[in-house]
């Protein structure tokens, strides 16, 4: 219960977060809601590594702890980081220059509104793709969080992360760049930003009590 409530709660509030996004995209016209929705299905796919990192690390680092091994589990807290770092800023600088690409697989672009959509998916994949490298490292911090038996640290940083950064930042940035969904990627990639280095503060906090 203490473990699993915590976790229970984090993602439905990240699904919501989720729905919001799409709710504020949605009131910016049918183009811009096409190209968010498609472009949620590439992050999704891509988020893969990193959500797997999260369960490896998990499940290796309760398995360690519990075997009196807290160093093992902190090693593969660090090769997982490693992982999903370099496999995020990768695929980042891969969209940066195919994103448009990518996102024309799933429009037609011999139409108006699929060159529209192109382009605005194009943009909020070269700044949403981003998350993929931050999400990386806080997904593996709260993994490691959960095999010590502490997910509220997960479900904090991600609140927080939501409440203040992640939901507003995409609503302002809405309101603010009418006519490019870059900032709105950028924006939920910041939300990711501001988890690691939660993260990294109550790993710290962490070490020094052990």
């Amino acid at each position: 219960v203490k473990v699993g409530i915590p976790i229970a709660l984090q993602d439905g509030f990240i699904q919501i977060a989720f729905i919001i996004i799409t709710i504020i995209a949605n009131k910016r016209g049918l183009n811009d809601a096409a190209a968010v929705g498609i472009v949620e299905k590439i992050i999704s796919f891509l988020f893969l590594v990193p959500s797997s990192m999260l369960s490896t690390v998990s499940a290796l680092g309760a398995q360690n702890i519990g075997a009196g091994k807290p160093e093992r589990a902190i090693q593969a807290l660090r090769y997982a980081i490693i992982i999903t770092v370099s496999f995020g800023f990768c695929v980042a600088l891969i969209m940066q220059f195919a994103g448009s690409s990518v996102v024309a697989l799933f429009t037609d672009k011999s139409s108006t509104d699929g060159l529209e959509v192109v382009r605005l998916g194009g943009q909020y994949l070269r700044g949403y793709v981003w998350d993929c490298m931050l999400a990386g490292i806080h997904f593996s911090f709260s993994g490691y969080f959960c095999a010590c038996g502490r997910s509220e640290l997960s479900f904090i940083h991600n609140i927080i992360a939501i409440m203040l950064v992640r939901v507003p930042g995409v609503y302002l940035t809405s309101k603010l760049f009418a006519t490019t969904l870059y900032p709105m990627g950028l924006a939920t990639a910041t939300g990711s930003f501001v988890s690691a280095i939660l993260c990294t503060i109550f790993f710290i906090r962490m070490r020094k009590k052990a």
